[in-house]
Parts: C-alpha cells; sequence; structure tokens
C-alpha cells in the first residue's frame, strides 16, 4: 500500500472514529466502497477534499452533521415497492401467518430501514386487508425504525403527496387515505397501530416476538460481518414460523442455518430452527469431613499411615510433621527425616519444587494442584501424579502447616497413550482407506470445485447487484435533487425574463431619451427616444464608453458633471446644451444627470443620463447673441440640488 493511500486511510479511520464519539454513528459495518463514495460526494459539496479537514470542518459547524447524515442514509424507498411480492405476501405469507395463531393472539411486525415510512403504510395496508380494519385495530402492533430522525419525522406525519401514491391502486388510496390541502394523511384510526423509533441495527437491541420482519435493501449497504450479525439478530427477533422479507438486491444463500427461502425469488424466509446448547452447571468442589475430636489419636495416626495415596504434612515452621507408610517408601523417607525442615529433603525439589505451592496455598486460602508431575521410581519405572497441596489453618484462621498427597495418574497417562496410539492406527487405516476411494474423491473434488466456482460467481453476481442497486438509489436521489435545483432555476429565469420586460417597457414608454452608465461609463441602457434622438441603434452603443459615442451632443461638457454623481457628491444635474438631432437639425437639449444608487448602499452604482429636445423659438434663433457669452461660448443653465 502506497503512503499516500495509507495517510488517507488513517485520515478516514480517525473521522470514523470521531463521528461514532461524538454522535454515537458506527459506520465500521458499512461496505467500504459505497461508504467513501458517499463520503466523497459530500465533502465535495461543501469544498473540502480530504479526512482530516473535514473533521476540522464538522468539529466547527454542528449543522454540517445533519447533511452528512442525509448523504449517508439514502432514503429511497415507495408505496408497494418491486410489485412482484406483496401480492404473494398478501395471499400467502400472511394468511399463514394468521392461521398459526389463535383468534385473539397479537400479530407483531417489525419494519426495519423504514426511511420516510412508506413501506411501513404498505405493510399496514396488506395486513388490513387479510384480517379487516377491525381486527387490525385491535391484534396489529406494527414497529418502523431507521437511523434516520428526519426521515422518522416524516413517517410519524403520515403525509404524501399525490405523486409518492402513484403505485397504489385508487380503491385503496381511498380506502386508507383521507386528503389534507394538497396531499393525502394515513387513517388516524389505523395510524395508532404503527409506531416509528429510532433504532441503529448494529447497536441497538432488536424488538423481540416478532411475526414478520420486513428489511428491505437495507442490508445491502453493510459488510458481510456486519449482515452476518444483523441476520443473527433479526434470527433472535422472529417467532418461531416467522417470516423475513428482503430487498430484491439481497439474499441469504450463506446463512442457511439461520433463515430458510421460503421463495427466493420474491426474498422471503422463514426461520429456521436452530437448537440452543444448555451451559453445564459448575461441578462442587469436595469437601473434607473432619475427624470427631472424640475418636482415639493411634487410630487416627494408623488410619492416615495405611492411606493408599502417598501423603505428608508438614507444620507450620516448614517441618515434616507426618507421612505415611506409601510415602516413606515411595520417596525414601526414614524416621530420622521427620522433624526436618522440608528445604533440606530431597522431596522438596524432586519431583516438584513443593515450597512455591505451599505458599500459594497459604495465599489463596484453598487447595493447590499441579498435574501430570513426572517421577521416574527406584525401579525406573516411568510414573505421573497430581500433586494437591492442601493448606491447614488454624481456629485464629493462622496457617497451621499443609498436607502433601500425591495422587497416582500413571494408569490413566498409560490409556491416554493407548489411545492415542490407537487414534494413530486410526488415522492410518483412513489413509489407506482414502487412498482406495481416490478415484471417487477425485470426482468428487472436481464437482465440489465446479460448485464453489458457481457459488462464487453467484456470490459476485449478488455483489454486483447490491453496489448497482446502491448506485440506482443514489442516482435517484441525485436526480431529485437536480430536479428540485432545474425548478429553481426555471422560477428565477422566468423572474429575471419579467423584470427584463418590466424594465424595457418602463424605458419605452418613457418621453425622454434615457442612458444608463455603469462606474466604468460604458453603456448598458439605451432606451427607443435615445436612438429616435440621436439615429444610434442601442445594439451599436451598448458596452460602448459614453464619451465615446458620436451623436450630436457636446458630451465633454457632462464630464465633470458625470464624474461627480459617480462620486456622490452631486445628486443632480441639469443643462441646456446645444446639439444636432439625427435629422441634422440645430436643438437644444436638456441634460439631466442622476446618480444611480442601490438601496442600502450609498456608493452610486453607476449614472443615469436623460436627454429631452428643445426646440427653441424663432426669436432665440435670431437673437442667437443671448445664447453666447463675452468670450463666444454657449450659456449653460444648471441646477444643482446639493453643492458639489
Amino acid at each position: 500500500m502506497s503512503d499516500d493511500r495509507q495517510q488517507r486511510e488513517h485520515e478516514l479511520g480517525l473521522l470514523l472514529d470521531y463521528l461514532h464519539r461524538s454522535r454515537g454513528l458506527d459506520l465500521s459495518g458499512y461496505k467500504r466502497v459505497g461508504l467513501l463514495r458517499r463520503l466523497t460526494k459530500r465533502m465535495r459539496s461543501v469544498g473540502i477534499e480530504g479526512f482530516k479537514d473535514y473533521v476540522e470542518y464538522l468539529e466547527s459547524h454542528p449543522g454540517e452533521y445533519t447533511g452528512l447524515l442525509d448523504t449517508l442514509l439514502i432514503n429511497v424507498t415507495a408505496f408497494f415497492r418491486d410489485d412482484l411480492p406483496w401480492e404473494y405476501l398478501r395471499t400467502d405469507i400472511v394468511p399463514a401467518l394468521v392461521a398459526q395463531k389463535a383468534p385473539n393472539d397479537p400479530i407483531r411486525v417489525w419494519c426495519a430501514g423504514c426511511a420516510s415510512g412508506e413501506e411501513t403504510y404498505t405493510l399496514a395496508i396488506v395486513l388490513a386487508e387479510v384480517i379487516g380494519v377491525e381486527a387490525f385495530q385491535e391484534r396489529v402492533k406494527l414497529y418502523g425504525t431507521d437511523l434516520d430522525n428526519d426521515a422518522l419525522a416524516k413517517a410519524r406525519l403520515g403525509v404524501y403527496a399525490e405523486r409518492d401514491l402513484a403505485d397504489v391502486p385508487p380503491p385503496l388510496v381511498e380506502k386508507y387515505f383521507d386528503r389534507r390541502d394538497q396531499g393525502f394523511v394515513f387513517r388516524k384510526d389505523l395510524r395508532r397501530c404503527v409506531i416509528f423509533g429510532r433504532n441503529d441495527l448494529m447497536q441497538d437491541a432488536p424488538i423481540s416476538r416478532v411475526d414478520l420482519l420486513a428489511c428491505r435493501n437495507t442490508l445491502m449497504y453493510f459488510d458481510a460481518p456486519t449482515q452476518a450479525r444483523i441476520l443473527s439478530r433479526f434470527h433472535f427477533a422472529l417467532n418461531d414460523g416467522g417470516y423475513l422479507f428482503l430487498g430484491r438486491a439481497e439474499t441469504m444463500l450463506t446463512h442457511g442455518d439461520l433463515f430458510v427461502p421460503v421463495d427466493l425469488r420474491r426474498r422471503i424466509f422463514t426461520k429456521a430452527r436452530v437448537g440452543v446448547e444448555r451451559p453445564a452447571l459448575p461441578s462442587r468442589a469436595p469437601g473434607s469431613r473432619p475427624v470427631g475430636d472424640t475418636q482415639d489419636l493411634s487410630l487416627r495416626l494408623r488410619s492416615f499411615d495405611a492411606g493408599t495415596v502417598p501423603q505428608f504434612i508438614i507444620d507450620e515452621t516448614g517441618r515434616l510433621f507426618l507421612a505415611n507408610a506409601r510415602a516413606r517408601v515411595l520417596f525414601r523417607l526414614t524416621g530420622s527425616d521427620v522433624g526436618r525442615p522440608l528445604q533440606d529433603l530431597e522431596i522438596s525439589y524432586r519431583p516438584y519444587e513443593l515450597r512455591s505451592v505451599i505458599e500459594q496455598a497459604y495465599a489463596d486460602h484453598q487447595p493447590v494442584t499441579r498435574e501430570n508431575v513426572a517421577w521416574r521410581g527406584l525401579e525406573g519405572d516411568q510414573r505421573w501424579f497430581d500433586i494437591v497441596v492442601t493448606p491447614i489453618f488454624d481456629a485464629n484462621g493462622a496457617p497451621g502447616g499443609a498436607s502433601v498427597s500425591f495422587n497416582d495418574v500413571t494408569r490413566t497417562r498409560q490409556l491416554q497413550q493407548l489411545l492415542d496410539d490407537s487414534q494413530v492406527e486410526l488415522e492410518t487405516a483412513y489413509q489407506e482407506l482414502q487412498s482406495t476411494n481416490e478415484e471417487l474423491e477425485t470426482t468428487n473434488e472436481e464437482l465440489h470445485s465446479t460448485v464453489e466456482e458457481l457459488e462464487t460467481t453467484n456470490e459476485e453476481l449478488q455483489s454486483t447487484n447490491e453496489e448497482l442497486e446502491t448506485m440506482n438509489e443514489e442516482l435517484q436521489s441525485t436526480n431529485e435533487e437536480l430536479q428540485t435545483i432545474n425548478d429553481e432555476l426555471r422560477q428565477r429565469s422566468e423572474s429575471l425574463n419579467e423584470l427584463s420586460t418590466f424594465l424595457e417597457s418602463m424605458f419605452t414608454s418613457l418621453r425622454s431619451g434615457v442612458a444608463v452608465l455603469d462606474r466604468d461609463l460604458r453603456v448598458l441602457v439605451w432606451n427607443r427616444q435615445a436612438e429616435e434622438l440621436w439615429g444610434v441603434r442601442s445594439a451599436e452603443v451598448e458596452h460602448m464608453n459614453f464619451f465615446s459615442l458620436d451623436i450630436g451632443l457636446p458630451l465633454e461638457q457632462t464630464a465633470q458633471a458625470i464624474r461627480a454623481s459617480l462620486a456622490g457628491t452631486l445628486p443632480t444635474f441639469e443643462a441646456l446644451l446645444p446639439a444636432v438631432n439625427r435629422r441634422g437639425r440645430a436643438i437644444l437639449c436638456r441634460t439631466t444627470i442622476y446618480p444611480l444608487v442601490a438601496r442600502g448602499n450609498d456608493k452610486p452604482r453607476g449614472v443615469i443620463v436623460l436627454m429631452d429636445e428643445q426646440v427653441p423659438p424663432a426669436s432665440e434663433e435670431n437673437g442667437a447673441e443671448s445664447a453666447e457669452g463675452a468670450d463666444g461660448t454657449p450659456r449653460t443653465a444648471t441646477k444643482t440640488d446639493a453643492t458639489p
């Protein structure tokens, strides 16, 4: 694995761990390919590339979790989805289910992964059609669960648009839905029997004692181990004889020990009966029965000495206190050894280091055993013992000594060895039998190989089908989003067209010539009256610099006023300027300049120039001198609303 890929996997692990710790969302069981695809889609929608950066984004934007959950949990569902199995459910499965029960027994149904509730209400309709509406109200409890709280909120309302009910036969729509405003709502009397709640199939306990469990196109999002764990919970949730209803992209060829197919093509299964092994009861440790205090001491000593198990006793100081006859013979103990410290005797370390075992027995306040300890006897024969060290305490609970017993298990070891030898012989005979059946086994292996190849091919096809189904639902969800965006764009386009038409009508209706300039003095609007006045079409002047236009108006005389308006220092400017119209006739042009100011913004976005033709009277034409100043320049009448 390359360093980049290792880094990406590490960052993905950090993201999944963060979601699990902070939100309780466990995504470890989801198929890695689909999970990566949906995570990447959501990250790109918010402009983030790396998983590490996305963790920081989630920490600083808590509202992003809702959008992420909507992307990860694809809520694609419909009424009577995949029409094939629903009729079979109505005609065969539900009647068989009802027949298993007494007339008044409750019927419990669980719809896992219910999304926005369409399939849950479909199950309610099917059950009500089979057993009747009144019996449905009295007997049925229908549970719908999902991980998405927003989808559950919609399911609880039970309100759907007309297009959502397109696959529901009209008689059923009329029978089970009430019209409200622009939509349809599921009947309230039946809605009381339907319960919606949040449930994580990987973590939460399943709903128990269920007769029918529908989980359609939900398992395909999980990997194989998680599917097995969820199916095990489903098996626990179902009553004996209960039915499991899956989606068309899901099969259970590898879970035949849990569910048996009723109709594989329609993905309906029944619970397999699995035997429950009872745990064995723990055995009780044998206790020793105390000897009566009134018994004769010599009798007790003789009984100890005649014991069949080699045994000796150590006092509280660690000295050999007593050893029976078998112990003395077996370990060559003499009368002089009694009273000596145990550590000075060979028996303290051969056949086993006893001092540490005695200390452990004192510390644990219970017998300690060392099993199958090997020891070679005086005649050289190999023997095995189970050594049992039992601590002895006085009336105050202080250590008073220890009893060490050697239980001979040599015969058991020998029998075990004989059993092992017999096993070897049996294996040899089995190998000979295998050799005899070699040709048959070869044929069997070839057939088995063919079956495995077919199973592998079928598993690959199933996995491919699940992936295609997943991608189809994602594409369907994306298509719905694009349709919504397209509707919004169309509405905006219509609004812009209406606004454009309105502005064009307004500018056309004005009797003045109008020129609207942006801040760079480019012409944005040139109405029809301006065309008539100067003989220049709007197509020829739009986006041109206003002062570069070749028209009969002395534009340079308006430059200072236009710049003052753009600067916001001149609210209004008006002047009578000598001009030549499109017919070549001399006119006076009343030129008015306004700043183009947007609401809530003090800085002008441009200027509006109004141009009105003023034909001078004959007396004014004859007395042209009055229109000129002393230096021979034309006079202008100006008016401002504020001092620049």
